[in-house]
């Protein structure tokens, strides 16, 4: 279904990136193949998954949940490994292969903290020297996964240029490996980014698919009618879809954040109101002027408001096998309340934009038709931000 030689998805993915690079790429890629058929590395990686990080992660059937949308739904609980976010499955790995490369630091970006919180677990495990780029405004908002980090030995560096978000804290990350590439490993978060990082992140992410399906065949044996998750970058969505890609029978939805509205300046719905450009290295949905000029993007979730999204997920939505829609601020929150009171499980703000918008899609549903919703981390992070909201 998806082409990725060298790198690229349909026409999109690639290295755009500076010459200083393709060779550091060239020798992440060649590790990353010869990891892949490694079984010591395997072996190990095998182990961290489910002795550190918690894996498998529960399908939990959410009966409350379930009762007010009238149809049957489970919840993919990557809220529910250790440092409360499907990051830490990506992390682990990317920091063991840095170590078995011989490299003495890692770097990373972060938006929300969760990547960043779950590469310093994975720099303190490995005993690597960490430096995460953050933009100020996100530290501002997610002061309590800065504090994490901190207290697992990483430096937090602010990134104050442009928004002061996500999109600064990856050129700030890039333009640090371009001149320490040889003893720095950079921990690329998402799906997003020049080849390898799509697919290495892919790579690793991809266990939550792999058990969301034999879960679900255990519990209603049969594949779910349809799959929810939220989309930025696009791991967490990646990660779930992968396993399905194939099951046309599932439909797939990937739910961006529309901020304040489609119909203003302030959201971050790339595949819905992009274009296709060049950001980070590959070529993707992005959001631009027509002169080229990346535009910033608003969410209430930091770990969404990028103006680019993964290749693939481009693919995918060109391709027509997944669907795209988007919520705002206002229907995430709305949704972040209505999980935490009907179950007890307080979301991530980037995770209830999933749970919005199937909360929509229930009303298409059958009382018996089965719907899985990726609860890709946890909410406590937005508990401060989150107060101003609570009624």
């Amino acid at each position: 279904m998806t082409n990725t030689t060298k790198g690229y998805y349909g026409t999109f993915g690639g290295q755009y990136v500076s010459e200083l690079l393709i060779p550091v790429l060239k020798e992440m890629e060649d590790a990353l193949e010869k990891f892949t058929h490694d079984e010591g590395f395997q072996q190990e990686l095998k182990d961290l998954l489910k002795n550190y990080c918690g894996r498998p992660t529960p399908l939990y059937f959410a009966q409350n949940l379930s009762k007010e949308l009238d149809c049957r739904v489970y919840l993919k609980r990557e809220d529910l490994v250790h440092g409360g976010a499907h990051k830490t499955n990506n992390t682990v790995a990317q920091v063991l292969m840095a170590k078995r490369m011989g490299k003495k630091k890692i770097i990373a970006e972060t938006g929300a903290g969760q990547h960043g919180t779950a590469v310093a677990m994975a720099g303190a495990l490995f005993g690597m020297e960490t430096i995460i780029f953050m933009g100020e405004l996100d530290i501002e908002r997610q002061a309590s996964n800065v504090q994490r980090m901190k207290m697992c030995g990483a430096t937090v560096i602010p990134v104050t240029t442009g928004s002061r978000t996500l999109k600064d804290a990856i050129n700030g990350a890039l333009r640090h490996w371009v001149g320490n590439s040889k003893d720095t490993f950079y921990v690329f978060g998402s799906v997003a980014g020049p080849h390898p990082f799509p697919a290495m992140v892919t790579q690793f992410q991809r266990i939550i698919g792999d058990e969301a399906r034999y879960q679900i065949l255990e519990a209603e044996g049969r594949l779910p009618d349809a799959i929810v998750a939220c989309v930025g970058g696009g791991s967490n969505a990646i990660g779930i879809f992968k396993a399905f890609l194939k099951d046309e029978e599932v439909k797939l939805y990937g739910v961006e954040a529309a901020g304040k509205g489609l119909n203003t300046k302030e959201h971050a719905a790339t595949l819905n109101r992009g274009s296709v450009g060049v950001l980070h290295g590959s070529e993707s949905y992005v959001l631009q002027d027509e002169f080229g000029q990346i535009q910033e993007a608003h969410s209430v979730a930091p770990g969404l408001d990028y103006p680019g999204v993964g290749p693939e997920h481009s693919f995918l939505h060109d391709s027509g096998r997944v669907k795209y829609e988007s919520v705002t601020d206002k229907e995430a929150i709305k949704a972040f309340f209505a999980l935490s009171k009907l179950e007890g499980i307080i979301p991530a703000i980037e995770s209830s934009h999933a749970v919005a918008y199937a909360r929509q899609l229930s009303s298409q549903l059958k009382t018996e038709e089965v719907l899985i919703v990726n609860i890709s981390g946890r909410g406590d992070k937005d508990l401060d931000q989150m107060q101003q909201y609570l009624t």
